[in-house]
């Protein structure tokens, strides 16, 4: 699945799989399995999203 509606990134963070998808526009999703913290500088410069909390 594509983003292509002017988004520049999207996290879905599934708690009960312990995952999160990343989408962009215009890349594939991406999975990232169990990720202690989430950061995309070149979107959100300086934001970093600790997940530890999430996953317990």
């Amino acid at each position: 699945m594509l983003i292509d509606n002017g988004v520049r990134l999207g996290w879905l963070i599934n708690r009960q799989q312990s995952f999160v998808e990343v989408y962009r526009p215009h890349q594939p999703v991406s999975r990232l399995d169990s990720p202690q913290t989430l950061s995309e500088e070149e979107v959100l410069p300086g934001f970093t999203l600790d997940l530890s909390t999430i996953w317990r």
